[in-house]
């Protein structure tokens, strides 16, 4: 499935929301796998430690880190993505913050 998103076309969404480290990474890295070269894919996190994880992997394999945002604070787990709404929604939800991440695989 490819969706833009304010000028960018994705390519592949990775949910690993609820999963911790090493596993979003370790999906991150399956997924820029099976990509073609210059394919956008996009991570929703929950793992606080992907803040340092997921650029280090793209520095350190030469994949583009596009962007980085913390989408909303106290989502909970069994949220559905799409009913997620920011900090000021008038929402009172538990748990974790929502993180999201736009990486572009290296052309080879």
């Amino acid at each position: 499935m490819t969706t833009s998103t304010m000028q960018t076309t994705i390519n592949h969404h990775l949910d690993t929301q609820g999963l911790i480290c090493p596993e979003p990474v370790m999906m991150l890295h399956r997924t820029i796998r099976k990509a073609e070269g210059g394919d956008v894919i996009e991570i929703l996190a929950t793992d606080p430690a992907t803040t340092r994880d997921i650029p280090n992997f793209c520095r350190h394999l030469g994949h583009e880190l596009l962007g980085q945002e913390t989408l909303a604070e106290n989502v909970s787990l069994d949220a559905d993505p799409d009913e997620i709404r920011v900090a000021g929604d008038d929402v009172t939800s538990i748990n974790n913050t929502l993180y999201r991440y736009l990486v572009k695989k290296k052309s080879v």
